[in-house]
């Protein structure tokens, strides 16, 4: 059985981001569908797709749009502040397919009795800025956005609203401070949620790009068929970001849990191999703030329990490949020092722990490290997350704090030897 292409129907036409191009291949129609039924019917056939975020923590959508508290005003943001390192399949939706972005988040809005939505984008993203823009415009034009969409009684506006350019709004509370006109710091929760209290202190759902892209797909095939792609919890296909010492790196839509990270890695259609015919040293399994596993894991199913089991998580939908060619001190620093300068600076922990892995870990890459330092990053990580262990504790109000420890710890666990020879040698043996 061939499996469809859910998001990226439209990628192999070269006007894939035009209104004409959309419409031409059945763009709105699930809109019009949509429109034709009732709210709640939308909703029950998105919680029988069980579909999971893809934004990172993996919440099915349903759940997340039932947690709505009654309200008059309630409001629909789309989180496109795509900023994990080696991350782009939002990027790509949002540049190559805004039209499809834009109807499901109209279908989003539809199901939820939204006032008002928005779709914040991260602000370096100048061309996907632009098309999204100019989808929006064409949309009010052609009748799928303002006052009675397609004569059902139904009117909302949507706002595109773009960032400042900071990792820290990617998460969905720095988010809504930002387009509150705040500086991104993450809100405190528990208690308040923002189904509960969201932007302007109303009942918000933050959803990604990734996730509002499948809608178009469900109201026209059903949650069901949606549901029958994949296994268990993992419904559906996939966008994964693959980088790093493949051969072909690229974003592959895949049917979840019925490929492995060893079939997106070598799979001619996907990865095509790695580089020189290298042997994998290592992969980080869901964007950089994600536990490392090493090649013995390759045939772990892209699936959202399995790979949590094997304590590590698919997170940003993000594979990053590292072969034997990789200094593993560089890349676990490199990573430290991003998580360190991405830091909004709120949390202790995360403001001042950061800052001593990143000078420790240079200090080891520069050849100046001593075999004590081993000790001290892995207890500096455990005064942020303690235990250092996945899932992680955590003593700061969002997860950035929890993800700077995973490439130091996990690579200090899967690779001392390396970080020894940099000590002993007095530098980096792959210079």
């Amino acid at each position: 059985m061939s499996i469809p292409k859910i998001v990226t129907s439209r990628l192999g036409f070269d006007d894939s981001f035009t209104m004409d191009r959309y419409i031409k291949t059945g763009g709105y129609q699930a809109l019009r569908k949509a429109l034709k039924a009732k709210p709640e019917e939308i909703r029950e056939e998105v919680t029988t797709s069980n579909l999971l975020g893809r934004g990172g923590a993996g919440f099915e959508t349903g759940r997340k749009w039932s947690m709505l508290r009654p309200n008059p005003v309630r409001y629909l943001v789309v989180n496109g502040d795509e900023s994990e390192p080696a991350t782009f399949k939002d990027r790509m939706l949002i540049e190559r397919d805004p039209h499809q972005l834009v109807e499901g988040t109209l279908i989003a809005a539809y199901a939820i009795q939204a006032t008002q939505a928005f779709i914040f984008i991260r602000g370096e993203f100048a061309l996907g800025l632009e098309r999204v823009i100019n989808a929006v415009n064409e949309a009010y034009e052609y009748g799928a956005i303002g006052e009675n969409i397609f004569g059902s009684g139904f009117s909302i506006d949507l706002v595109v609203h773009p960032g400042a350019g900071a990792y820290i709004c990617g998460e969905e509370t720095a988010l809504i401070e930002s387009l509150e006109g705040k500086r991104g710091f993450p809100r405190i929760k528990p208690p308040f949620f923002p189904a509960a209290i969201g932007l302007y202190g109303d009942p918000t759902v933050v959803n990604n790009v990734e996730t509002m892209s499948n809608m178009p797909w469900i109201v026209n095939n059903g949650g069901a068929a949606f549901a029958s792609l994949g296994e268990g919890r993992s419904t559906g296909t996939r966008l994964f970001a693959l980088s790093g010492h493949v051969n072909q790196p690229g974003n592959y839509e895949v049917e979840m849990s019925k490929s492995t990270f060893r079939d997106l890695i070598y799979n001619p259609e996907y990865g095509g191999g790695v580089r020189r015919n290298n042997q994998v040293k290592a992969i980080i399994p869901g964007g950089a703030s994600a536990p490392w596993f090493g090649p013995d894991q390759l045939d772990l199913a892209l699936d959202q329990d399995a790979v949590a089991k094997a304590g590590s998580m698919l997170g940003s939908g993000s594979i990053i490949v590292m072969d034997e060619e990789t200094c593993m001190v560089r890349a676990a620093w490199r990573i430290a020092r991003f998580f360190h300068r991405e830091s909004c600076g709120q949390c202790t922990p995360c403001r001042e722990g950061s800052g001593w892995i990143d000078r420790i870990m240079r200090r080891i890459e520069d050849g100046y490290g001593r075999e004590e330092d081993l000790d001290l990053l892995m207890d500096a990580c455990d005064n942020i997350a303690p235990g250092v262990s996945w899932p992680p504790a955590q003593t700061t109000i969002c997860v950035l704090g929890p993800s700077i420890p995973s490439s130091v710890a996990w690579s200090i666990r899967m690779f001392r030897d390396e970080y020894l020879i940099h000590i002993k040698e007095g530098g980096c043996p792959f210079r």
